[in-house]
């Protein structure tokens, strides 16, 4: 079976882990420090971005409306078209989603449709930077500047992805990353949060480890301190120096690995483009950090799922909308026809940097062949 995605890892990752087990210091230390630094030169920006590297993509987010003291009774507005951690994490404040159309051509929050979900109680917008396209983050920003509301962007597409010359993540509130399995990088699992407010900063650092005032500090020098204080609600949300040496490999690898993704969207393009059953989703792949392959199937697209896997291909839906789930009915406030009606189209082909030729050209056939093209 070809799978939909799947990491590029071997023995350079293998290598990098082998220091970490022989120091004997496993959890967070000085290779998280190194990770992090890694990620704020890989984005760049003025002034340099503060990074606090977590375990996962969703506990970034998690902790990033937590230090923003984000609470019941406020609401946060995010793209129902999304993986059910942004709704999660809203929710796990106490907090209520408010869920916003998207644009059809490109998937990522429609800004029109953000403007009108803005109530005196919306505390943050979280909008989520779809297969790695950024979204339109100039009239986002001055919306949210003009209501005075925080912007937290939902990067686990978009590492290495630019936005009018500017790296996602090196302007803005404050972004998180994801570093799971199938990401654009990987650590094996883990996040990172990107912010250019200090206390904010200071606050995530704190809450990153159990509220704790200074052990950060002494854990980057691989030491321990047996005199603490809390000084205010904290998680277990940490990276591993294990997670952060397999990151620091995958940063070196990653314009290698984006390039072969994006060399097979663009094969897919040229052939898929011809198929009257399918549509292109607008995708400029300059300066983009590609995460996934996503096609609308005009009809059958379920058929086609059924089709491509007695083939052996896999493929998949990215996502199922939030709102369709039993828990998030009740936060329902307006239709979402345009999100709805995607959701019944979108195909996720498969895509992933060791992604053969051979792999390549049989996804092709096989799509071809179900539309009756030779």
């Amino acid at each position: 079976m070809i799978p939909v995605s799947k990491p590029s890892i071997g023995a350079e990752e293998l290598k990098a882990i082998e220091p970490v087990f022989k120091s004997g210091w496993l959890g967070m230390g000085s290779v998280v420090k190194e990770f992090e630094d890694a990620i704020a030169a890989f984005i760049g920006g003025e002034p340099l971005s503060y990074v606090v590297a977590v375990n996962t993509g969703t506990t970034a987010m998690h902790i990033a409306l937590s230090a923003l003291g984000v609470d019941a009774g406020d609401e946060v507005i995010i793209p129902s078209l999304t993986f059910v951690a942004t709704a999660q994490i809203v929710t796990a404040t106490g907090a209520n989603p408010v869920f916003c159309e998207i644009e059809e051509d490109t998937l990522n929050i429609d800004v029109k449709d953000l403007e009108r979900c803005i109530t005196e109680k919306t505390k943050a917008i979280i909008p989520v930077h779809y297969r790695g396209i950024p979204c339109n983050m100039n009239a986002i920003l001055q919306l949210a500047r003009d209501n005075n509301i925080t912007v937290i962007e939902d990067a686990a597409h978009a590492l290495g992805s630019s936005y009018y010359g500017k790296k996602i993540g090196s302007f803005g509130d404050i972004t998180c990353f994801s570093f799971d399995p199938i990401k654009t990088i990987t650590c094996g699992e883990g996040g990172a949060v990107i912010t250019r407010g200090k206390k904010i900063y200071e606050s995530i650092v704190r809450k990153r480890i159990l509220g704790i005032d200074k052990d950060t500090w002494s854990r980057y020098k691989n030491e321990r301190s047996w005199s603490y204080d809390v000084i205010e609600q904290g998680y277990r949300y940490h990276m591993s120096n294990i997670n952060a040496a397999i990151g620091l490999v995958q940063i070196k690898k990653f314009e290698q690995m984006n390039k072969r993704k994006i060399d097979i969207a663009k094969r897919y393009d040229e052939e898929f483009a011809h198929i009257e059953g399918l549509s292109l989703l607008r995708t400029e792949y300059e300066d983009l950090g590609l995460f996934t392959y996503i096609i609308k199937v005009k009809e059958k697209r379920d058929e086609l799922m059924v089709y491509l896997k007695e083939k052996g291909i896999g493929s998949g839906i990215h996502y199922i909308p939030v709102h369709h789930f039993t828990y998030y009915k009740n936060f329902m406030r307006n239709p979402l026809p345009i999100t709805d009606k995607v959701y019944e189209q979108i195909l996720t082909l498969p895509l992933y940097p060791d992604m053969t030729d051979e792999e390549t050209n049989l996804v092709i056939k096989e799509m071809r062949s179900f539309f009756g093209k030779s």
